[in-house]
């Protein structure tokens, strides 16, 4: 009996918030990971399989499809049963559909475990926020989503270099990363306590489900729409980045794939260092006023990087963009939080994927016209033309709340 306690003892101690809480921010890294870390090989990949350009570039996209496929049902699971189970699940699919990749040389079979991927991804990236709202309160949730975001970020910034270190060895040697998420998701059933149910209160508690319930939220607190709406801009502006920098300082002279990595790095590292401080700007501003400072960085990002005219004023707008980056991911995560029912938490968390990443399969349809028809200059006019008046439609919507 006496060695039965001392074990249930030694797993309380190994189950607290604090020791679980890198378990979850290492976690929330591979859901970033898992497109970035392959972009450098992708024309390996397409060498190695025989298969054309544009085949080649849905190893990078269909698990981004998936994750929008998914994320509902991943959302409505974890409102039903919790988080932590969901969440340990999905680590060990993205452990063993992501290392798949080590062994499968069939495009085929590597299309079906990217897909199979993107369903690890979607109860990762939805456990993670869930864990977060429930095993933290006040300033500590802020601290832990601002650590979150910073562990995106950074992420953003590394697995782009170690996939391209990796991919000297092998256009499969990439793919053993992915396995990271099993000693992981081993780590998260020794550390991450289980928690509460959502809709304890019952005040916040929808009554209705389905899409009768899902349009009485929104009609109820249409700013929740905005929210997403924020969310969904800033990855299809992040990926106006992603694509089309590049040919930006190409047109400067730079052209070594090793630099143009170092000033997308830039991007990451800003994003890190804005959400790594998000407790103590939260402090002192509330949401809309966080909105606006992000908002007007990527205004002075976009207008920058329209007007550069070389190497070194070029840092300046990923370095912009990037802070403000870091500061709207935790923030509607955080709102998403507030404005959603508790007992649906999952469900509406699991939206801002959806958006995100629908935003990022969007950005080279809405932007490429723009590119093709003007520019690459064009599009980064444009962009910033377009965040510019969203700045002051919040602006004005705040000093109307006066």
């Amino acid at each position: 009996m006496g060695v039965e306690n001392e074990k249930a003892a030694g797993a309380s101690d190994l189950r607290r918030p604090e020791v679980a809480l890198w378990v979850v921010i290492a976690s929330a890294t591979l859901t970033v990971m898992a497109g970035a870390i392959l972009g450098p090989v992708v024309n390996q990949i397409q060498s190695g399989l025989g298969v054309p350009q544009s085949q080649a570039g849905l190893i990078i996209t269909t698990h981004g499809l998936f994750i929008v496929l998914t994320s509902p049902i991943a959302g409505t699971i974890i409102d039903r049963i919790g988080p932590r189970r969901p969440y340990i699940a999905g680590l060990f699919v993205y452990g063993v559909a992501g290392a798949a990749g080590l062994v499968v040389e069939s495009f085929p079979l590597l299309l079906a475990s990217r897909a199979v991927l993107g369903v690890g991804v979607a109860f990762v990236y939805t456990g993670v926020t869930v864990l977060i709202y429930n095993l933290f309160s006040d300033e500590r949730k802020d601290r832990a989503m601002g650590l979150r975001g910073s562990a995106n970020s950074l992420g953003g910034a590394v697995w782009p270099v170690v996939g391209g270190a990796l991919g000297t060895l092998s256009w499969q040697a990439p793919f053993a990363v992915y396995g990271l998420a099993l000693p992981l998701g081993v780590l998260a059933y020794l550390t991450v306590p289980e928690t509460a149910l959502n809709g304890e209160n019952p005040v916040q508690s929808s009554d209705e489900g389905g899409l009768a319930g899902l349009l009485s939220v929104f009609t109820s607190r249409p700013i929740i729409l905005l929210v997403y709406g924020l969310y969904f801009v800033a990855n299809l502006l992040l990926y106006a980045y992603t694509v089309y920098y590049p040919a930006l300082l190409a047109a400067f002279g730079v052209e070594s794939s090793l630099v143009i990595s170092l000033y997308l790095a830039a991007l990451g590292v800003a994003g890190g260092t804005s959400a790594y401080f998000y407790e103590r700007i939260k402090r002192r501003f509330d949401y809309r006023r966080i909105t606006l400072a992000a908002l007007a960085l990527w205004t002075v990002a976009f207008l920058v990087a329209t007007v550069a005219d070389g190497r070194f004023v070029a840092i300046l707008p990923v370095a912009l963009f990037g802070l403000g980056q870091g500061l709207v991911f935790p923030t509607v995560l955080l709102w998403i939080e507030e404005l959603a029912p508790d007992d649906r938490k999952g469900q509406y968390s699991s939206y801002v994927a959806m958006f995100g990443y629908i935003g990022q399969f969007l950005s080279p349809v809405v932007l490429g016209p723009v590119s093709g028809a003007a520019g690459v200059h064009a599009v980064f006019g444009v962009a910033g033309a377009f965040v510019g008046v969203a700045a002051l439609g919040v602006a004005i919507a705040r000093l109307r709340r006066r």
